[in-house]
């Protein structure tokens, strides 16, 4: 028997730069629907991550379907597309250091808990990886934030009583100034 049932979210789409965007709004509003907030960071960017590589090496369309799935405490997280080629990853350590592609995957590796491809038939593959969903998540995540300060409790200042009774009614006369320089 599941404790919890799972959640799943599909969308089929063309991996093209302007759906890329929809793509992480859609994946961060499931996210939240679920209150998995912590998560959105990083499912967002792996997500882009994976479309990405759609948009840039498959071959011979660009359609692709993007798969969330929530069961236990894993989020999965797949992209499935039509080119059967499995993706080369490189080391960061070869990689050139002003290079403005080619890290992609090893990104996805970095912030996720686990990752894999595996062939979908003859005609794709399925790209995926997971974020944990329990307490270490959030530990994790508080982290990475800096300390929170405490806050001390000051005393109030307490009034001083006036040496002589102000009559409110009647203002005291004071000297004009002006806010301006001049």
């Amino acid at each position: 028997m599941i404790s919890h049932p799972s959640r799943h979210c599909t969308v089929e789409l063309q991996a093209l730069p302007s759906r890329i965007g929809q793509v992480r709004r859609i994946v961060s509003a499931q996210l939240r629907y679920w209150h998995l907030d912590p998560l959105i960071d990083r499912a967002a960017l792996g997500v882009t991550e994976l479309l990405t590589n759609v948009h840039r090496h498959a071959k011979p369309d660009k359609t692709c379907t993007v798969e969330i799935e929530l069961v236990l405490d894993r989020l999965k997280v797949s992209v499935r597309d039509h080119d059967p080629r499995l993706p080369v990853v490189g080391s960061i350590e070869d990689a050139d250091t002003l290079a403005t592609c080619g890290r992609g995957l090893a990104m996805v590796a970095a912030v996720s808990e686990s990752w894999g491809v595996r062939p979908d038939g003859e005609s794709g593959k399925v790209v995926w990886f997971t974020l944990p969903t329990t307490t270490s998540t959030s530990a994790r995540a508080n982290s990475a934030r800096p300390p929170r300060r405490k806050v001390v409790e000051k005393p109030a200042h307490r009034f001083t009583e006036a040496e002589q009774p102000v009559d409110l009614r009647r203002p005291e006369h004071a000297p004009a100034r002006s806010a301006v320089a001049g």
